[in-house]
C-alpha cells in the first residue's frame, strides 16, 4: 500500500512537553492517527489529550529515552508508515499533501522527511559526493534529523528501528547509516516544509537540568556511535581533543566561579568517560 493519512501513524515522544504539544497536534491533518509516548509519566496530560483529540493513544511511562520510546510507538502502530516527530515541530497546511504526492511517485525509500523551513540549519546531510540530486521533487541524502522522519515499515523486515543503547542524540544518524549500508534510499521532500522550534520540547522551568543531561548524553552518544561504526581506536582519536578541552574549560570556569558552565564541562567529561569505558547511557535528568 502507498502512503495515505489512513495508512500513517504519527509517533510523538514527549517529556515535560505540556506547553507545546497542543500546537504540534493542531498542525497535523485533522483526525490523524497519533501515538504519544509520554516519557515523564504525566497521567493528567494523557487524560486531557485523549479527551480533546480523536484517534489518539497516549502511553505514559518513566523516561526510557528517545530511541526506546520511538520504537515502542512504531511497534504499536497498525499502519505501514510511522511518522516520528518531536513535539516542537509544526506542519504547514500542505506538508502531508506534498509528502503523499512524492511517495506516490517514488515509494522505494526507507525514510522520507519534509524539509526544514530554516535554510541556515538544514535537517539533512549529504556526505556521499557521488549522489546525484537533479530531481526537482526530492533530495537523495545520507542522514535526516530525528525530529521529523517518515518511516516506511515495509523496508524494515527485521523490525529493528532505533538502537536503544542511545538514550539521547545520534540514534537517528545510526538508523540512517544502517539503512544506507543496506542500500536503502533516504529522501528529503523539497516541497514539503516543516517548522522546528528547536530545543522547545520541554518546559523552560527545567532548562538547566536538561542542558546538563544534553551535554552528558551528547558526549556519550558521540563516542558510542563512532565506536559502533568505525571502531574503538578511531572513536578514541576523535574524542581526545574534546576530552582535553573539557578538562581545560572546567578549570577555567572553576577559577572564574561560573558554576553553571563548570558543571556543563563536568557533564561532558563524565559522559565521554562513561562511554569510553563501555558503561551504559545511565544518566537521567534530575527532574
Amino acid at each position: 500500500m502507498t502512503l495515505s493519512l489512513n495508512n500513517l501513524t504519527f509517533i510523538i515522544v514527549t517529556f515535560k512537553s505540556d506547553h507545546i504539544i497542543n500546537e504540534c497536534i493542531k498542525s497535523l491533518p485533522k483526525d490523524s492517527n497519533i501515538i504519544i509516548i509520554e516519557n515523564s509519566n504525566n497521567r493528567e496530560l494523557k487524560k486531557k489529550l485523549e479527551v480533546k483529540y480523536s484517534k489518539i493513544n497516549v502511553i505514559t511511562q518513566e523516561n526510557s529515552g528517545m530511541g526506546s520510546a520511538n520504537n515502542k510507538g512504531i511497534k504499536l502502530c497498525k499502519t505501514d508508515y510511522a511518522f516520528v516527530i518531536n513535539p516542537d515541530v509544526k506542519f504547514y497546511e500542505n506538508t502531508m499533501q506534498e509528502l503523499i504526492a512524492l511517495s506516490s511517485k517514488y515509494n522505494d525509500y526507507s525514510i522520507l522527511a519534509p524539509i526544514s523551513d530554516d535554510t541556515k540549519y538544514p535537517n539533512y546531510k549529504i556526505k556521499n559526493k557521488k549522489i546525484k540530486n537533479d530531481d526537482p521533487d526530492f533530495l537523495n541524502v545520507d542522514f535526516v534529523d530525528g525530529y521529523a522522519m517518515l518511516i516506511n515499515k515495509k523496508k524494515f523486515s527485521d523490525n529493528i528501528y532505533f538502537d536503544e543503547n542511545f538514550f539521547l542524540y545520534l540514534e537517528n544518524d545510526d538508523l540512517c547509516l544502517r539503512k544506507k549500508k543496506e542500500n536503502n534510499k533516504i529522501y528529503i521532500a523539497k516541497k514539503a516544509k516543516i517548522h522546528h522550534l528547536g530545543g522547545k520540547s520541554h518546559s523552560i522551568n527545567h532548562e538547566k537540568e536538561i542542558e546538563f543531561s544534553r551535554n552528558w548524553h551528547w558526549m556519550w552518544s558521540k563516542f558510542y556511535f563512532n565506536k559502533k561504526h568505525y571502531g574503538y581506536p578511531k572513536a578514541l582519536l576523535k574524542s581526545l581533543p574534546t576530552l582535553i578541552t573539557s578538562i581545560i574549560k572546567f578549570f577555567y570556569y572553576f577559577l572564574i566561579c561560573n558554576k553553571f558552565k563548570r558543571k556543563i564541562y563536568v557533564m561532558r567529561f563524565l559522559g565521554l568517560i562513561n562511554s569510553m569505558f563501555g558503561k551504559k547511557s545511565w544518566y537521567r535528568p534530575q527532574i
